[in-house]
């Protein structure tokens, strides 16, 4: 892993000439983001030695790096999720490159389902904490003490600091945003009635099939993590119609324009 990580971060460190300390990973159809970005310098995930490709619709599968306000920042503009049969290892992978080019904070967003039925389809919510119950974890397998420690801590996955430097933001703003754990499973169906019952009772908001793995890593490395969600509907037994990956596109292509100038003001006063 050591070995790859570095053939890659050497590929990417000779294509760019910023050097990002804010990564930004990018939800299902929530790549409006990337247009605040000055002075883009873009690179092809399949041009990356050791890089999976994604494919999913939603994601355009690159890495952008440039300016937003001062920050030289990096956005990846597409993920990939263990549903597309890569391993955990691959999942991550990328997580472990931004380490390796000098990321120091990440923000992670992502297109959910709402379980808590205060929330609405558009909403934003800042993930507090998570929940995973797939029994996987990309940890799993020999550790290399030069990217972290066997045991890491999970006590604070997700920065409390930079939680209220959000919520403060977008009070300026007057953007509304919501808070709550976000419940993790691998996909690909849509969750049961019964599971959404289920995820209830232990104490979810909301859950999607993404985010926890690289905030796992991002932990482990050392990265501080931010972690935005947006909820495009509303889960199994909540809401009255069946499910499907356009109806979220086409939610989170509508709220994202919130998202988007939160974005854009948490990097500029990061």
């Amino acid at each position: 892993m050591f070995d790859k990580v570095k053939e890659s971060t050497d590929y990417i460190i000779s294509k760019i000439t910023t050097k990002p300390k804010l990564a930004v990973i990018l939800g299902s159809g929530l790549s409006g983001i990337t247009d605040c970005i000055k002075e883009k310098e873009e690179i092809d995930y399949k041009d990356i030695p050791n890089f999976p490709v994604s494919s999913v619709k939603g994601h355009d599968y690159k890495l952008i790096f440039g300016k937003i306000g001062k920050m030289d920042i990096v956005m990846m503009s597409g993920r990939f999720h263990y549903y597309e049969g890569y391993s955990m290892k691959d999942v991550t992978f990328p997580i472990y490159c931004l380490k390796a080019l000098g990321v120091e904070s990440l923000i992670v967003t992502n297109a959910c389902g709402g379980i808590n039925e205060s929330f609405n389809p558009g909403d934003l919510m800042l993930i507090k904490d998570h929940i995973n119950m797939t029994g996987l974890n990309p940890l799993i397998g020999p550790n290399d003490e030069r990217f972290g420690p066997r045991f890491p801590d999970m006590s604070e996955p997700y920065s409390i600091k930079r939680i209220n430097y959000a919520k403060n933001i977008a009070f300026n703003l007057n953007i509304e945003l919501k808070e709550g754990t976000y419940y993790y499973y691998t996909g690909p169906s849509y969750e049961t009635k019964a599971e959404i019952s289920a995820f209830r009772v232990l104490g979810a908001d909301t859950c999607g099939m993404s985010t926890v793995p690289e905030v796992i890593v991002a932990n482990y490395l050392g990265i501080e993590v931010l972690g935005i969600a947006c909820i495009t509907n509303m889960a199994t037994g909540i809401s009255k119609t069946k499910h499907t990956h356009e109806e979220v596109l086409e939610v989170a292509n509508k709220s994202s324009r919130n998202l988007v100038r939160l974005v854009e003001e948490l990097i500029k006063n990061w």
